[in-house]
């Protein structure tokens, strides 16, 4: 039976910066929702400020004292990806931005590395919150595949937890999907209408509203547009380890460098 709630370990992306106990937090939040461990990986030298500091911080946020720290050592990017990888952990929470403009967030070094080669799943968070903020409205990107559908059952379980108002399905139809049907003599939009019915329906019944939709554009860049318009909270990316490695697919690239909002690479 499939297990929407698979995250046994949680690990947060430590550093002791402003908004340290904000993302912890939102790790926290994560753990609940999954009912998992929450470890820490810190990259620097284990000292009696930085023991004293984690105290402090775990205390503060109700979390357990001998909750476990990985220290690392080395390029930061490198050495939470060594620590991911020895400490078997299936979900990393990590702050999103290096910078903010109008518009446009963009993400920061370590982020991007962990979008680009984690073998875990990731979650960022754009403005981490001492009191995490609900995800109202979560928007999933369709993938048709046993993955893509377990993906979709794990955003409905966190959804259902944060009480969301509603989870978009949608599925971006680009012009090279609209020539390839052309070539087959189908329309692209009855033949995804027939194939995101049947990925829906094939959940059966669900706590949490949700709402298909489908995007036209030339590039990913439409899915940004949309996640936009609806003030989406959250955006869940599926990425099937047995397909292109886990990696993103050109359509998506640019979230290695933009991202909209929070966002959830489930792999």
């Amino acid at each position: 039976m499939f297990d929407p709630s698979p995250y046994r370990s949680v690990a947060v992306a430590s550093t002791f910066s402003p908004r340290f106990e904000q993302v912890l937090a939102e790790a926290k939040r994560i753990r609940d929702r999954f009912d998992s461990e929450l470890c820490l990986i810190y990259v620097g030298e284990k000292t009696d400020d930085t023991s004293a500091k984690f105290v402090t911080a775990l205390e503060r946020l109700a979390l357990p004292q001998n909750a476990p720290i990985h220290y690392e050592q080395g390029d930061p990017a490198t050495a939470i990806l060594r620590a991911i990888e020895q400490n078997k952990i299936d979900l990393i929470v990590a702050g999103a931005l290096e910078k903010e403009v109008i518009l446009h967030r963009f993400l920061g070094n370590v982020a991007r590395r962990l979008l680009r080669e984690s073998r875990s799943s990731v979650m960022l968070f754009t403005h981490p919150a001492r009191e995490p903020a609900p995800l109202r409205k979560i928007v999933f990107l369709a993938e048709y595949s046993e993955h893509g559908s377990n993906s979709l059952r794990r955003a409905l379980h966190l959804a259902a937890g944060e009480e969301s108002q509603r989870v978009y399905v949608v599925r971006l139809i680009t012009t090279f999907d609209e020539a390839r049907a052309k070539q087959d003599g189908t329309r692209a939009e009855t033949d995804e209408e027939a194939k995101l019915e049947h990925f829906v329906l094939d959940l059966g019944h669900t706590d949490v509203p949700i709402e298909v939709r489908f995007i036209r554009g030339n590039t990913g860049f439409a899915a940004a547009d949309f996640v936009n318009s609806v003030e989406a909270d959250l955006l869940v990316v599926p990425l099937d380890p047995a397909k292109n490695a886990g990696q993103l697919p050109p359509n998506l690239e640019w979230l290695i460098d933009v991202i909209p909002c929070n966002l959830w690479v489930i792999r």
